[in-house]
């Protein structure tokens, strides 16, 4: 796109562009960070004070049952997933994602016993890493064997027990292929276990379809379920039984009322969740979660790698003597929602931006990071968002005002 005129037509004919007054956004900030926390659904608010004023205040205990409080990490989970290519009855929502993280990788190796190898890229997210690290204190003769991205596949042999791996990698915002890392972990006798916070809400998926065993996510990014909103674990059916809990919690035993002394697995699914599920949290998402109803994924993933598209060639027009270098894959289709550049003064320069509510984030070493959410970013938001980086550029404004001073936050 050429020129201002030319983004503001485009969101005109934009199919998604609807949504956007779904959500309640500050006026005049440009929000890039959905990639992080995403923006808030307007009907949440409504949703979690009918919640605490009528469930909670007038049903109080009753509604564990009478609002089915109860089921909700099973309605929930659901509605989730629809939006990842899985059975009705294959999610789950509870725990946080590092928290499922364990739970699976423990269910993986007890279910490998004859093989030791976590199979993982070196790139891969600090948290999901560290958890399997934790793994080899349980199972000190569990090996974690870190590879390229691009030699995953190669490095499967019969010592693997399971390949980790987030789909859309944090930093750059590459894509695994998903189905054909699952197909050769299947062929090396592994199993598949997929990180899928990057990518829930923003890209189609089909865990189903390609053969997928394990996954988890996150719910806050682009299902804009609110911070620290609970996450989401799927297991495959045809493992769903098999699996042995690695924390046997009151709600995954098959009969949790019943108050038996001794732990009995629940049937499928259910036997993953460990402790009392997050009622207002659980609340937040759903109705997050509803503003996907009947949405095309398809016409998701297209704007995304449009916006993507647009704010790499706009960068590199207007900052090509800035010192920025694309960390990010450049095709579309090999790029998930967000678009990271390196520059050596990437956090001072991000603090400028953000000092002018242009609202992006910072990855340690030297990456400014920007992501695109299309239920509710505009077209002319990229372009409006680039004219105020060639003003921090260009006016050397990350160089003054504190801007090199780390927050805990970045």
């Amino acid at each position: 796109m050429t020129d201002r005129a030319a983004c503001l037509a485009t969101d005109a004919a934009d199919p998604l562009a609807p949504t956007r007054d779904e959500f309640i956004l500050p006026e005049g900030v440009i929000y890039l960070d959905g990639n992080s926390l995403g923006a808030l659904p307007s009907r949440v608010p409504a949703a979690i004070e009918a919640t605490v004023r009528s469930d909670w205040g007038d049903g109080l205990i009753r509604s564990w049952t009478t609002a089915d409080w109860i089921g909700k990490p099973h309605a929930v989970g659901r509605r989730i997933a629809r939006l990842i290519g899985a059975g009705e009855t294959e999610v789950v929502v509870c725990d946080s994602t590092s928290v499922n993280l364990f739970k699976l990788l423990v269910a993986a190796l007890r279910l490998k016993p004859a093989r030791r190898v976590i199979l993982s890229e070196a790139g891969n997210f600090p948290t999901d890493l560290y958890i399997a690290e934790g793994m080899q204190r349980l199972f000190p003769e569990c090996e974690i064997r870190l590879v390229e991205a691009g030699d995953i596949a190669a490095a499967l042999d019969r010592e693997t027990a399971i390949v980790m791996l987030t789909q859309v990698n944090f930093r750059t915002g590459a894509v695994h292929d998903m189905a054909a890392i699952n197909l050769a972990a299947r062929a090396a006798g592994a199993l598949s276990l997929w990180d899928l916070s990057h990518s829930v809400g923003a890209l189609p998926l089909d865990l189903g379809g390609c053969a997928s065993d394990l996954a988890v996510g996150c719910t806050y990014k682009y299902l804009n379920g609110g911070p620290g909103a609970p996450a989401f674990l799927f297991v495959r059916s045809g493992l769903q039984d098999a699996i042995e809990p690695a924390l046997t919690g009151w709600m995954g035993h098959a009969a949790p009322f019943d108050f038996a002394p001794d732990y009995r697995p629940a049937a499928g699914i259910a036997r993953n969740l460990s402790g009392t599920p997050p009622i207002l949290g659980m609340v937040a998402l759903e109705a997050a979660l509803e503003l996907f109803d009947g949405l095309d994924m398809a016409a998701v993933r297209a704007k995304s790698i449009a916006l993507g598209d647009l704010f790499i060639d706009l960068v590199e027009r207007t900052c090509a003597a800035h010192g920025f270098t694309l960390a990010s894959p450049r095709e579309g289709a090999r790029r998930g929602s967000h678009v990271s550049f390196r520059h050596d003064d990437g956090y001072a320069i991000m603090q400028a931006l953000i000092g002018r509510d242009v609202i992006g984030d910072f990855r340690s070493p030297d990456l400014l990071r920007f992501g695109f959410a299309p239920l509710y970013l505009r077209y002319v938001d990229v372009w409006d968002a680039v004219r105020h980086l060639v003003a921090v550029m260009e006016g050397r404004e990350w160089d003054r005002d504190g801007h090199h001073a780390r927050a805990a936050v970045t």
